[in-house]
């Protein structure tokens, strides 16, 4: 019988020795190289001083970018496991290796332009990504490759913000698995610190958050909360993110109220 736990590890964290639905040798190594590297290391770090400690908003350094590239790949393992074709890779002539180097590279520079500021962090992560995608994907690629790769990586960032829509299957995880780091631990600080907004307090209703192969869908997103104020993490943030992500029919999210001492203002929400 398998662990329980390993198991449900296994719907939330990327684990390099474990066997994907897709080809991961390159990916490993780039994940490798980036989490040596001090650059992105300290932009993580340094990321997180405009949203947290100067605005009192969720998290958005080290531990976010941890939670979302996991997902990320989680969700991208999930897709190709159910034949979801995916368009940004293969359009530029590029490996289909390269489809998860794409959303692992994505996930985790996706926020760097919280450094400069939390207003139109989107628009800043762009410069600042491209100077780093500059330094890494000659490590892996030719000038031709790195041209295109820092293309489509760059398309994933801009597109995790809901004004711009993705055009990219690669893209489209991207922009939902921002959304799916919602658990109460990140807003743990700006909790501590009194802050008590809506998206500190949804988050802090929010208790886990699993993705699964689906029966009717790809994949199924199971969200467990402990009272009503985590619909605002589902209903407003994550749906936004879902909408025109071209990810609409392939994943369904299942949202369980699980607190059993009180009486239940909502029970289930699906979408």
């Amino acid at each position: 019988m398998s662990d329980p736990a390993v198991d449900e590890d296994s719907r939330r964290v990327y684990t390099p020795d474990d066997d994907h639905n897709f080809p991961d040798e390159k990916l490993n190594s780039v994940l490798e190289f980036i989490d040596d590297d001090e650059e992105i290391t300290t932009y993580l770090e340094a990321q997180n001083v405009n949203a947290v400690d100067r605005m009192r908003y969720n998290d958005h350094g080290t531990k976010h970018i941890e939670i979302v590239r996991n997902r990320a790949l989680c969700l991208y393992d999930l897709l190709k496991a159910g034949e979801v074709d995916f368009n940004g890779a293969r359009q530029q002539g590029l490996a289909e290796e390269d489809e998860s180097v794409i959303v692992a590279l994505a996930a985790t520079l996706h926020d760097v332009g919280h450094v400069v500021h939390r207003d139109s962090h989107a628009y800043y992560s762009i410069p600042l990504a491209a100077d780093i995608l500059d330094r890494i994907l000659p490590e892996f690629y030719d000038v031709a490759e790195t041209v295109r790769m820092k293309g489509e990586v760059l398309h994933a960032i801009l597109c995790h913000h809901t004004a711009e829509t993705p055009l990219t299957t690669e893209a489209g995880v991207i922009r939902v698995s921002d959304a799916l780091d919602m658990e109460r631990g990140r807003s743990r600080i700006p909790y501590e610190h009194g802050g008590r907004g809506i998206n500190t307090l949804s988050s802090q209703a929010i208790s886990r958050v699993s993705l699964q192969q689906g029966d009717t869908t790809p994949v199924m997103v199971e969200i467990s909360m402990t009272n009503a104020a985590g619909v605002y993490q589902v209903d407003n943030l994550l749906k936004a993110k879902l909408e025109d992500s071209g990810l609409e029919d392939q994943i369904r999210i299942v949202a369980l109220n699980t607190n059993e001492n009180r009486e239940q203002l909502v029970e289930r929400i699906e979408l």
